[in-house]
Formats: C-alpha cells, structure tokens, sequence
C-alpha cells in the first residue's frame, strides 16, 4: 500500500512539474534586427596600373607583348596579354596587334587577372624624328 501511495505521488508531482514548465511562456524573441543581405553588388573594377618600356618581344600566336623597362630602378621585362578590348594606339589612331614591332617604345595600361597581367590599353610612342645635321657653312 504504501508503494501505491508512492507511485501516485510521484506520477502526480510529475504531471504538476510538467504543467507548471508548459505554462511558463519562453522568454521573448528578440526582433530581427539582422540586417537584410545587401544585395551581391559588381566586383569592383580592377585597378589599372602602368608600365613603359620598350618591347622585347612580339608573340603573335598566344597575341603577347614582353615589355622591357624600368620598376623603382631596376631592369624588369613584363609580359602583357591581349584580348578584343585591348585598345592599340599610335599617335591618337588605332592600330592593329600586327602593328607592333620590337624595339617599339610603349605605355601599357593593364590589369592583372589571377598571375597574368592582361593589357587594357597600349600607346606605341611616335618614332622620334633623327637629329638634323649641322649644315655647314659654305665659304
């Protein structure tokens, strides 16, 4: 008997127990206040640097320029892709890749993809004009 009264007292404090604990209401939800993703905006556009020299190299097949000249003093040659936005220029004209012949002097504007260095814009610098010879004064 005195097993019985156990068992209900104990079933009876457990279903108390489990009342009081579904009554108790969960403390509040904070609002939301995460922002809202800001939607995926364009990749910024990659920067353009700049390098001078004299080109070393013409490769027609992989459509590459190897550029040689100078960064902080010291001697670098730098290899530029090209592809169908390159703009090619020469004396404010358009020219074509076929145009550029080694020993050209040019200004490369360029980007740099991944490890390649893809060229935006090249400038061949205008053939500098021969010095003019003294003439010699006739007697």
């Amino acid at each position: 008997m005195k097993k019985v009264i156990l068992l209900v007292a104990l079933v009876t404090f457990v279903a108390f127990a489990s009342g009081v604990m579904a009554q108790q209401k969960p403390a509040p939800a904070k609002p939301a206040t995460t922002p809202a993703p800001a939607p995926a905006a364009a990749p910024a556009p990659a920067k353009l640097e700049k390098f001078s020299g004299v080109i070393y190299k013409v490769d027609e097949m992989a459509k590459a320029i190897a550029v040689k000249g100078k960064v902080k003093k010291e001697e670098k040659t730098l290899t530029f892709a090209t592809d169908d936005k390159t703009k090619i220029m020469r004396g404010g004209k358009d020219v074509s890749f076929a145009d550029l012949k080694k020993e050209m002097t040019v200004a490369v504007q360029y980007t740099k993809v991944g490890d390649k260095m893809v060229a935006a814009t090249i400038n061949v610098a205008a053939p500098k004009a021969a010095p003019k010879k003294a003439e010699t004064p006739k007697k």
